[in-house]
């Protein structure tokens, strides 16, 4: 059997891009490896959010370069966002790549394979930018609903992503993603429902749904629109789900009939993650977020009161073109009156392709934007470990994914499994809960009672039942 490598780089859309990958691959008779060196096909899934991201993949791709030479018949591939991205650089920087297919192609991968096998050359399939022909055909281009799945790909054997849109047509300055994933489509309902319960039949208890801005979810047909919240009404329905999660909201679709689903449906995660980005006006502005700070704020307050104890996260951006000191310091007082479960912070990288690499200065030093990351990231920890103090004595519950990180290093190293272990799960409002148990635990939800917390975990142990003897009459 052929040896397929993938390395998934970025977003949890990325991880389900692979999972349909090695699903198609799976059907031509491809098993996965773990050794780059071993296999006969070496794909990379990648990233564009960050410069980061793809320096790390061209480091990868570089230290392929013998192995090409000494086998070339070895297939390599770059596939996702910075495959639709930089095209044909991909090939400029490192010429024994075979295959560059962005995220609309790539249930053309298989194909493309056997093109490069059979002596086609290098072969590049992307989709139309966003100037290179009418709304629709451009669409079409970047469609990529495949209803493929590969269970081995996913986060466990019980959790699942399912995407309900595409694109994005929000164009923030500082972003790629509506370049590389085309304009905002979102999918059928039906389609998503049907792979829901393909889903639970398979045995997944958790899906999360994906969209580049996952609340703005609005479908037509003919006279019928279904909303959001509509299609979150529908899942709940599906026998054998018993979580519903979704990623990532945008501010100003958090609309009262969505806030009202999440509170009143049982499955529903009372986790929200809506990205803030900046407490300035000024910033959002020049971010083109489309919202004031008053109005995130806002949206805020009628979350928490709709939603009781929901958790939030969000997304800062720190050092974006022309950030002042008090730009920053009014993204520090957004942090601290919000009390973000956990915020995802960032330093602002100028990403070719975009409007702010086109038209804003990078001008922050980056000295300046690691301190400020810094700060913000010391304000979070400490909002988080005191926010996370109120769940002592407590009891929750998690659904259990498996082996902590720590256990798991340990029985890698040791290479020996034990029945007992510390595992790890997730609440409802999707907490990290470490605790000990058995492996028999995973897969299930049970009731955990917390002793200890830092900011980023929850401690517990296993609430047990005790049956106690009782006294019958015999009449």
């Amino acid at each position: 059997m052929p040896k397929l490598y993938i390395e998934t780089v970025g977003c949890q859309m990325n991880v389900l891009d692979s999972e349909l990958v090695v699903a198609a691959l799976r059907k031509e008779g491809y098993e996965l490896t773990s050794d780059s060196q071993a296999a006969d096909t070496v794909i990379f899934n990648t990233c564009s959010v960050r410069e980061h991201a793809e320096e790390k993949i061209y480091s990868a791709l570089g230290r392929l370069k013998n192995a090409k030479q000494e086998n070339p018949d070895k297939v390599i591939g770059v596939i996702g966002c910075m495959a639709q991205n930089h095209q044909r650089t991909v090939f400029e920087r490192a010429p024994y790549v075979d295959l560059v297919v962005g995220p609309g192609q790539l249930h053309q991968v298989p194909e493309l394979i056997r093109n490069v096998q059979t002596g086609g050359g290098q072969q590049l399939e992307v989709s139309l930018g966003r100037k290179e022909g009418s709304r629709t055909e451009i669409a079409r281009s970047h469609e990529s609903f495949d209803p493929l799945r590969d269970p081995t790909m996913r986060p466990t054997p019980f959790q699942a992503y399912v995407r309900i849109q595409i694109g994005c047509d929000k164009f923030c300055t500082y972003c790629i993603v509506p370049s590389v994933r085309g304009p905002e489509q979102s999918r059928h309902p039906e389609d998503i429902l049907s792979e829901a319960r393909q889903l639970a039949g398979e045995g997944c208890k958790e899906i999360t749904l994906l969209g580049q801005t996952v609340n703005s979810y609005k479908y037509t047909e003919g006279e019928t629109t279904t909303r959001f919240s509509d299609l979150i009404y529908a899942l709940h329905e599906v026998d054998g789900i018993e979580r519903i999660k979704f990623v990532t909201n945008y501010p100003k679709d958090m609309t009262n009939d969505l806030l009202e689903a999440v509170r009143d449906l049982p499955k529903c995660s009372k986790y929200l993650h809506v990205p803030a980005q900046s407490g300035s006006d000024e910033q959002l502005k020049a971010m083109r977020r489309g919202y004031t700070v008053g109005e995130y704020r806002e949206m805020l307050a009628r979350t928490y009161e709709w939603i009781p104890r929901v958790a939030v996260t969000s997304d800062f951006i720190v050092g974006f073109s022309g950030e002042t000191d008090a730009d920053f310091q009014m993204s520090m007082d957004l942090v601290r009156e919000s009390r973000f479960k956990n915020s995802f912070i960032f330093k602002y990288s100028e990403r070719p392709g975009t409007k702010g690499a086109q038209i804003l200065p990078d001008d922050v030093p980056d000295a300046v934007k690691r301190a400020r990351n810094n700060e913000m990231l010391q304000l979070q920890n400490e909002i988080s470990e005191a926010d996370n103090q109120r769940f002592l004595g407590e009891a929750v519950q998690v659904l259990v994914e498996g082996p902590s990180k720590a256990a798991a290093k340990k029985e890698a190293e040791l290479g020996t499994e034990h029945p007992q272990v510390q595992l790890t799960g997730r609440t409802m409002c999707d907490r990290i809960v470490v605790f000990d148990g058995n492996r028999r635990q995973i897969g299930e939800t049970i009731d955990i009672a917390i002793y200890d917390a830092n900011a980023h975990t929850l401690f517990g142990t296993v609430v047990t039942q005790h049956v106690r003897p009782e006294l019958v009459t015999l009449g």
